[in-house]
């Protein structure tokens, strides 16, 4: 084994030692050390992978296993590394946001009697996370998949004394299970008809199988490489929150703060966007499985920005943003720009975290207030966390040098130019919703930081230590200094968009068929940096974006009387959005209530009827019929007896003689 495969090694194992430590022998070392040997972990791991970003940008790649799990037949199950400049770029922003979280963390659980346990299940998360990136198959793509799951199952779950917090995190579990059941059957029909399960392999072999067909119902054959992605993108689906399986995402708000950063930035909702861009050289051998992509992804990103608009619950705000910007994200992948796709990926990971701790913050020192409409004007009290946020939100807007900037206006222009069947409904959902997400964000930043004080600023008690009496005041530097270096990328990752995008970054680790050629299209149109930002002063996306903040200073800041009007006015609509178009009820009524259904039915039918009714009650009244028959032979009286013998005798030379 080369010195860099060790270090390859090192990148997950690192974490996972740091979790096995702080979560078994927590109670022992104590809380700093829990959060020093995890942190410490999380760095080098961090600092392993910008040698190996290094080193990979030098030319050398590396695809091989290190170590063979099972063998069956011809089959191998093994542990592999692919690393090359799409599993480079995902390790630095995995790592990098997940220090972030990890630093934060010291400040936000300060007071939490599960500190240890707490620390130990992120460390875990982050090495999950990692095997899933750095995987060559679907074998071990498919363990950090269900990893990745099970922990924030864990973590959402975290203040487990909360009934909301169970019923959250049984909810994400179970959704995942549905997308997570139509990855596993992606992953058997590769294995069926590919015989392997390593990506090299299946990739070389995949262009030999476009024209094979499967038969799902006898007499009407299917594509097989439309079957395999569309199973496949339903797993990302659930994993990725994409419409209808984004029901989960929004509960998940119950867990812990840092934990919505890292579950919502950089780590287990982009495990769908980076398997899809993975996965090109078998998505670009299907338009139907593009198509879908291109069409869950718009009506993601228009609809869940929608309910955003109405959410008075700071973190929840966040959260629909961020179904929104994944819906961008799939959309890019749909329209073949996968390398697009994955660029916001990047970007979003920072200013969504950068938000997301910032609305931490903001709830700290708001002793653990959620409301938005029981805060504002917390700008004067809490100046860092409001610059942080405010830079966060014009990243997410869309304004021109920001990060969300420039990759979303690439995800614009790549739908424009695609020719994808559904990409005129994505154009107009994704132009759409730059004037939504900028208005519900800056009516965040509006409600929150500016206008009257509408918290109760007395006879609160501060736990955390922070200030003096019921006033807000700054959070402490542990969790502001995360904030500071999060804003750095929030403003300046999108100038690597020359790059990334347009001087073959990517290289050969994500393939585009011929056919589809937006990507080519916007290469040509791109003459650097700052034309791009001059270019786009003119355009429809930039005044969206402005439209939408100044509708929200307009509402919020200069007439804050209006909004309950409005909201009388568009009742209806306003109830549509706030019950979450009803797919909650939905689901409760046909899925939990046709479970519950099928349940009772087994139970009353099968259970009451069949084995209690049947077999255990039914046998006993045999029996119970039977031995009343017998009680009347046995009457005590001898001449019934002699009868019986006579009839017994009578019965039996009868078959003497016939015999």
């Amino acid at each position: 084994m080369t010195e860099m495969q060790k270090l390859y090694l090192l990148v997950p194992l690192a974490p996972l030692a740091g979790a096995v430590i702080a979560g078994l022998f927590g109670w022992l070392i104590g809380r700093a050390a829990s959060h020093w040997v995890t942190i410490l972990s999380v760095v080098v791991s961090f600092v392993a992978s910008v040698a190996i970003f290094q080193d990979v940008l030098a030319g050398h790649t590396f695809n091989g296993s290190v170590y063979t799990w099972l063998t069956t037949g011809e089959t191998r199950f093994e542990i592999g590394f692919l690393i090359d400049r799409l599993t480079v770029m995902m390790m630095l922003v995995v790592t990098f946001v997940s220090l972030m979280v990890h630093i934060y963390t010291i400040g936000y659980m300060a007071e939490d009697p599960g500190y240890q346990r707490f620390f130990s299940y992120i460390s875990l998360f982050t090495f999950s996370m990692l095997m899933l990136v750095m995987s060559n198959n679907f074998v071990q793509l498919f363990f950090g998949w269900e990893a990745v799951g099970l922990v924030s199952y864990l973590l959402i779950g975290f203040w487990y004394t909360r009934p909301t917090a169970i019923y959250a995190n049984l909810k994400a579990f179970l959704v995942n299970r549905v997308g997570d059941f139509g990855f596993l059957l992606g992953i058997g029909l590769v294995l069926a008809h590919f015989g392997t399960l390593d990506y090299a392999a299946v990739f070389a072999r995949a262009p030999e199988m476009v024209n094979a067909t499967i038969e799902l119902i006898p007499g009407s054959p299917w594509l097989l490489m439309t079957v395999i992605c569309i199973l496949l993108f339903i797993g990302a689906m659930a994993k990725s929150a994409q419409f209808p399986l984004h029901v989960w995402l929004p509960d998940s708000m119950e867990g812990p703060t840092p934990i919505s950063a890292l579950i919502h930035a950089a780590t287990m909702v982009t495990a769908g966007i980076f398997m899809v861009a993975r996965m090109s050289p078998l998505f670009e051998l299907s338009e139907t499985a593009l198509s879908v992509v291109l069409v869950i992804g718009g009506i993601t990103a228009l609809f869940m920005a929608l309910i955003a608009i109405v959410q008075t619950d700071i973190k929840r705000v966040v959260a629909y943003s961020t179904l929104s910007q994944l819906g961008y994200m799939t959309v890019a992948l749909g329209a073949s720009a996968y390398s697009v796709g994955v660029f916001h990926l990047m970007t979003h990971a920072f200013f969504k975290a950068l938000l997301f701790l910032g609305a931490g913050s903001v709830i700290i020192a708001m002793h653990h207030e959620q409301d938005m409409t029981k805060m504002g004007g917390l700008k004067k009290s809490m100046p860092i966390t409001y610059w942080m946020m405010f830079i966060g939100a014009l990243a997410i807007s869309g304004v021109p040098g920001f990060a969300g900037f420039f990759s979303k206006d690439a995800i614009i222009e790549a739908v424009r130019f695609s020719n994808t069947p559904g990409s005129s409904f994505a154009y107009f959902a994704v132009l759409t919703t730059v004037f939504i997400t900028a208005f519900y964000t800056f009516r965040l930043v509006f409600m929150t930081f500016h206008g009257k004080p509408r918290f109760d600023t007395h006879g609160q008690h501060d736990n955390h230590g922070h200030g003096h009496g019921g006033m807000p005041h700054e959070s402490p530097w542990v969790v502001t200094v995360p904030l500071i270096l999060l804003a750095i990328p929030s403003l300046a990752a999108g100038w690597l968009i020359g790059p990334m995008l347009y001087e073959g970054y990517f290289g050969e680790s994500i393939v585009i068929a011929q056919e589809h050629h937006a990507l080519a299209q916007m290469a040509e149109e791109f003459h650097g940096v700052l034309p791009m930002m001059l270019h786009s002063l003119g355009t429809a996306p930039f005044w969206l974006a402005i439209g939408g903040i100044i509708t929200a200073w307009f509402l919020y800041i200069k007439r804050p009387e209006l909004p309950p009007i409005i909201k009388a006015k568009f009742g209806l609509i306003s109830t549509i959005l706030e019950r979450k178009y009803g797919l909650d009820e939905f689901n409760d009524w046909f899925f939990a209530g046709g479970a519950r259904l099928i349940g009772r039915s087994l139970w009353k039918g099968g259970d009451v009827a069949v084995i209690d009714g049947f077999f255990v009650n039914g046998t006993a009244r045999l029996i119970g019929w039977f031995s009343t028959l017998l009680r009347h032979l046995q009457s005590g009286y001898i001449y019934h007896y002699a009868f019986a013998m006579i009839i017994g005798v009578f019965v039996l030379m009868t078959l003497f003689v016939k015999g």
